[in-house]
């Protein structure tokens, strides 16, 4: 009889009494480990396949020693560069002794981690500072809010004066006159060679053709008016 398991991220084929190397589990030397991840069981020619894993089905084991794997050693190089590195590794692994192989009704147990004990460090005291001065204010009373009720007046309504258009008075308008000019024409005064002064009379400009014309007319139009009235 035998199984295909997972383990820590590895297939192996496990048989009992069968010790294996796995990469480094958690527990301690002499903890018990059980693997639920059961890809396939053979017993006696009958095989079950899981899709992708057998229900119920379990291999449990017990840890025997936590180890390190021989050392590997990693050489790199390039040419005409002058680089050359050498380095070593060594896996962790954990040997492992396979106790049983259960097909079917296999209950895992819950493993309960131990808690590791907290640390406590001790703070180192700080010097404080001398704390400032700090005057108290006087608190103040509460004032008492006193409501004052005012005197509530009727207030008249409003009556706009209604102005007639008749009753407003239209701006004074001022009646310019005009003065025709009076002024009479001084006598011109001219002085002579003996020191005596001649005063010559401002002429009036005789009338135009045209003026004559028009008083010719108007002495014609009177004439037959008068004429008329009188008939003769």
């Amino acid at each position: 009889m035998y199984a295909i398991v997972d383990m820590a991220g590895q297939q192996f084929k496990v048989e009992k009494d069968q010790k294996i190397y796995v990469h480094r589990l958690g527990g301690e030397e002499g903890d018990k480990v059980e693997f639920d991840k059961v890809l396939l069981i053979e017993n006696d020619g009958k095989v079950l396949v899981g899709a992708p894993v057998i229900k119920g089905a379990m291999v449990s084991g017990k840890i025997i020693a936590h180890l390190k794997d021989d050392k590997v050693k990693v050489f790199k190089k390039k040419r005409r560069k002058g680089y050359k590195v050498l380095r070593g590794h060594r896996q962790y692994l954990s040997q492992v002794l396979i106790e049983s192989i259960v097909e079917k009704g296999a209950i895992k147990t819950e493993v309960k981690k131990k808690e590791t004990p907290k640390v406590q460090v001790k703070e180192k005291p700080v010097a404080k500072k001398p704390e400032a001065i700090i005057k108290e204010t006087p608190k103040k009373k509460p004032v008492k809010k006193t409501t004052v009720k005012k005197a509530t007046s009727e207030k008249k309504p409003e009556t706009k004066a209604t102005v007639k258009t008749a009753d407003m008075k239209k701006p004074a308008t001022k009646k310019v006159e005009v003065k025709k000019s009076t002024t009479a024409k001084k006598p011109t005064t001219k002085k002579t060679t003996s020191g005596k002064t001649e005063t010559k009379k401002a002429t009036a400009k005789k009338p135009s053709s045209e003026a004559k014309k028009t008083t010719a007319k108007i002495e014609g139009t009177k004439k037959t008016s008068s004429s008329k009235k009188t008939g003769k």
